[in-house]
């Protein structure tokens, strides 16, 4: 991951002046005006977590946009406001929100922070098997943080996000079980999907080339080759050497890998001229993977169950030829 950012100066001193004393602390703080929780979740698919789990009786301050590169995100004052109001915080974890921890302390937050990676077996950098997480960050390791691209990671995720959701608000725990049991049921069918989708496809097939290291977790669970990203790295940070790109193109073309997929959140100038240098299609536009975030609000792949939907359905199509 990216070395952590310093704060910005400027941030924090504007967040100063728009908290003036609010913080967590007092007895109307995390609750809306009309009496629901108040969550700040981080990224895209987390919001999208707490508000499948949370129904009606949360209201959810996303702090990550659809299509804004989280490896890059640099608070606002607006960010530590909603944190200060929030009786809740729920973040992915594995060390995403490299902003997080500092952001927190600026809006002198004082509730519970849900990570949603616990009980995650997390992968190591290079595809290769991790351990399970337990909250912490592993400090001196490389994780891939994308675990969500695993349906049954997305269900021990919202399995965590029900239990915070729960504690911060016991009155709506029954309610809260209820979404979950059904919510878990949903991945439960994208999962099988994607595993009928690919089993379609002889394995020779399933080789996946992306924008950056994004889909190890998906790529572990449904059987596919991995054989290289635009961006050597599971952050989007780093930039292919003219040697890296050259054994990219070299890669592809040994493999017979067919497609160069793009993704939402990146621009896709690099990955048109290794797919063009490698002689294959790229996968871009409308059909562009949604690697780090989501869709578009209001969207079908707004959603996570949308944009997985979408992926699956992109990347089938692509490697069926």
């Amino acid at each position: 991951m990216n070395q952590h950012r310093a704060f910005p100066a400027v941030v924090t001193a504007a967040a100063l002046v728009l908290l003036g004393g609010c913080g967590s602390g007092g007895d109307a703080a995390g609750a809306a005006s009309d009496g629901r929780l108040a969550v700040v979740a981080t990224t895209p698919e987390v919001a999208d977590f707490v508000r499948a789990i949370g129904g009606a009786d949360v209201t959810v301050t996303q702090i990550i946009k659809p299509n804004v590169d989280p490896h890059d995100y640099e608070p606002t004052p607006a960010d530590i406001k909603a944190i200060g109001e929030a009786r809740l915080v729920v973040k992915n974890g594995v060390g995403l929100e490299e902003w997080l921890d500092q952001t927190i302390e600026s809006a002198g937050f004082r509730g519970a922070v849900v990570d949603s990676s616990q009980g995650v077996t997390l992968r190591a950098g290079g595809h290769e098997e991790g351990e399970e997480a337990g909250g912490a960050e592993h400090e001196g390791e490389e994780h891939d943080p994308h675990i969500w691209h695993n349906p049954r990671n997305a269900k021990i995720m919202v399995t965590t996000i029900e239990r915070g959701l729960a504690a911060a608000d016991p009155a709506h725990a029954t309610a809260f079980g209820k979404n979950l049991a059904g919510y878990a049921a949903e991945l439960d069918e994208l999962d099988a999907a994607n595993e009928a989708a690919f089993a379609e496809i002889p394995a020779a097939r399933r080789k996946l080339v992306t924008n950056h290291d994004a889909f190890g977790y998906y790529v572990d669970r449904y059987g596919l080759q991995f054989v290289g990203s635009v961006i050597p790295s599971l952050d989007t940070s780093a930039e292919l050497s003219a040697r890296q790109l050259t054994d990219l193109v070299t890669k592809i073309r040994a493999t017979g890998a067919r497609a160069v997929f793009t993704e939402s959140s990146l621009p896709p100038k690099s990955a048109e001229a290794i797919a063009k240098q490698a002689g294959v299609k790229v996968i871009g536009g409308e059909d562009a993977l949604y690697g780090d975030s989501l869709g578009a609000e209001g969207t079908p792949q707004g959603t996570y169950l949308g944009a997985e939907r979408h992926n699956t359905r992109v990347i089938a199509a692509a490697l069926a030829g």
